[in-house]
């Protein structure tokens, strides 16, 4: 071996070993990483309760996160901070009517502060309801205040009901009015060359139109302009009404926007102050100031005001009210379907089947006096809705009254599940109807073909091989797939016509997919009463001729996978989420972008195995 030879033989050595080194720490870190996950996930889910206390005279702090919802999603199987797909915070409602109902007998709360800044989205209904529960606190003769820096018209509907509502001198209201826009593909998918086979029934049955048309149908135009001037005069009477202000008020500030910003110098907040929308501009220091002559000043944070919470409050609240099992009450079943309807199995935000008809059959074997089912839904597969169906008939057949309580849609199958029930239930601004059916088949032949892929082969029938994505579709299949959107859409019109004591012939008048308000479907009598989820459950309560009586939620167990992604979710990853969304363009992008390419995801939920579906486009209520 010669010298240089030698020489090299070390240098490789040595940085091998440099290497090694590297490895070995990278290694060591990874590890280190990893057991601080493991031990965070631990403390998340097993470590104590932390104690809490109301404070005396304090203020019920309610500050919904994200979106206002019915029933909180599964979220993903990774959490979006360690690179999993973003997914939105939420807020369940009933979490906030409870606390806020709790609070308003409560002598320790002596009063309640909306801090709505990060209150990213909510349906009116879900506002609505949690409206009224400011309403009821009011009753108690306690103030509410509302403090913000910037109202959205979905922040500004809850803080009218406040009794001061104060913004951001720097900040802005900005109240637009409703609207229903979407996107539209029938171009993209003709160069695409995607043949979209559409099935249907009803003039008014427009989920399909994006995939079908490059603007909104006529008819379609006339159904979304009806209920969204509904909902929009739900809105502004609702304001202008507590607000003590004309019932044009709204629309003549809207009109004259230009003209309001001009008058103040630009400034959007002192418009809002000039119309009465608010009753003081303050910077948060000072806000918080004077919420600190209200209230007095926190304990443990003397910068800011006395209060608690509402999610820690209701806490609280549950842990000092627990159960007496010595005092045996009734109980009435109460279970949450938020989401599309599939067919079989399905996680938290959406429907399935099997799962949601699990927790029907097993409200029955705990010997509940009532069920109340609360619908969240735009529809989904024919299939899982009367599956469904079936499962709230088994009920009333064991003599279990069942109540439905829809939600912010209830509509195609949505409503075809509610016919199931005793009693419906809807808010006035519920988005429900949507009778009729559509059928939907993508097929990719032409696709393929341009890229010089070819199908063929042979079978023993005209049919063999039917419903491939790679092959035109027959004449005798599209025959029978029409057919089958025929008769469910005549089905459909006869369980309805027999759950409201009609005829097929009346409810097919007001069916063909047109989509009512709860206001106009109460007119039509497709619903039974208007209010919300708590006067549902006290009608339950009263045909099972009931005075005392509590509640008991149904939910699907999950499994300790679930419960890590719930934990983390709850405790870092909505934060941690919501602040990239807020600060980062890119997640105002992706925001923005998200409902133009909904329609395409939604081909993902095409699962029904005779691909029929009881589904509304059209129904996601402002």
């Amino acid at each position: 071996m010669t010298e240089s030879t030698r020489r090299r033989g070390l240098i490789r050595r040595f940085f091998g070993a440099i290497g090694g080194a590297i490895t070995w720490l990278r290694r060591v870190f990874t590890n280190i990483l990893f057991l601080l996950l493991l031990l965070f996930i631990g403390m998340a889910i097993f470590g104590g309760e932390e104690r809490i206390t109301v404070p005396q005279g304090g203020a019920l702090k309610v500050a919904p996160g994200g979106f206002l919802v019915d029933e909180v999603s599964q979220p993903s199987g990774v959490p979006s901070f360690l690179g999993g797909p973003a997914s939105p915070p939420e807020t369940r409602v009933k979490d906030l009517v409870d606390a806020i109902d709790a609070a308003a007998s409560d002598n320790r709360i002596s009063a309640l502060v909306l801090e709505l800044d990060h209150l990213a989205g909510a349906s009116l209904s879900k506002l609505e309801e949690v409206g009224e529960a400011v309403q009821r606190f009011k009753a108690s003769e306690k103030p509410v205040y509302a403090i913000g820096d910037n109202y959205t018209q979905g922040q500004y509907f809850l803080a009218s009901h406040a009794d001061k509502v104060y913004m951001n001198p720097m900040g802005s209201l900005l109240l637009t009015g409703f609207g229903s826009y979407r996107n539209y593909y029938k171009s993209a998918l003709d160069k695409l060359k995607i043949n979209f086979h559409v099935f249907r029934v009803g003039d008014y049955k427009d989920f399909i139109e994006p995939y079908t048309r490059d603007d909104m149908s006529p008819a379609s135009r006339e159904n979304n302009a009806r209920w969204l001037h509904q909902l929009w005069n739900e809105y502004t009477e609702q304001v202008t009404g507590l607000r003590n202000l004309p019932p044009n008020a709204i629309d003549s500030y809207i009109a004259n926007l230009p003209q309001n910003l001009r008058a103040e110098g630009g400034s959007w907040a002192k418009a809002a102050l000039a119309n009465k929308f608010v009753d003081k501009l303050l910077t948060r220091r000072a806000a918080i100031e004077e919420l600190q002559e209200v209230v007095g000043v926190a304990n443990d944070d003397k910068s800011q005001y006395s209060g608690i919470y509402a999610h820690d409050y209701l806490r609280q609240v549950k842990l000092t009210n627990l159960p007496d099992p010595r005092l045996q009450k009734d109980k009435i079943g109460l279970i949450s379907a938020a989401g599309a309807i599939i067919d079989g199995e399905a996680p938290a935000g959406q429907i399935g089947s099997t799962t949601l008809g699990k927790l029907i059959a097993e409200a029955r074997e705990k010997n509940v006096k009532a069920l109340v089912l609360r619908i969240d839904s735009p529809g989904g597969s024919a299939f899982a809705s009367e599956a469904i169906r079936q499962e709230l008939l088994a009920t009333r057949e064991a003599g279990i009254p069942v109540v439905i309580s829809m939600g912010s849609v209830a509509a195609s199958g949505g409503y075809w599940i509610s016919a199931g029930g005793d009693r419906i239930w809807a808010s006035p601004s519920t988005i429900t109807g949507s009778i009729g059916v559509f059928g939907a088949f993508p097929t990719f032949e032409d696709s393929l073909e341009h890229l010089g892929i070819y199908n063929d082969g042979v079978g023993t029938t005209e049919l063999a091989g039917t419903m491939r994505l790679d092959r035109a579709l027959p004449e005798a299949a599209a025959n029978i797939l029409q057919q089958g959107v025929e008769h469910t859409y005549a089905q459909f019109l006869q369980l309805v016509a027999e759950a409201r004591n009609s005829t097929p012939e009346e409810i097919h008048k007001i069916a063909q997919g047109q989509v009512w308000t709860g206001r106009a479907a109460h007119e039509l009598g497709l619903v039974d009463e208007l209010g919300n989820l708590n006067d549902a459950i006290a009608d339950a309560a009263q045909l099972a001729e009931l005075e005392k009586y509590e509640v008991m939620e149904i939910q699907r167990e999950l499994t300790p996978s679930e419960k890590i992604m719930r934990a983390l979710a709850e405790n870092v990853d909505a934060h941690v989420s919501a602040s990239v969304e807020r600060n980062l363009p890119l997640g105002a992008w992706l925001n923005s972008v998200r409902p133009a390419v909904q329609p395409l995801a939604e081909l993902q939920t095409f699962k029904d195995p005779r691909a029929l579906y009881a589904r509304c486009l059209g129904c996601s209520a402002p």
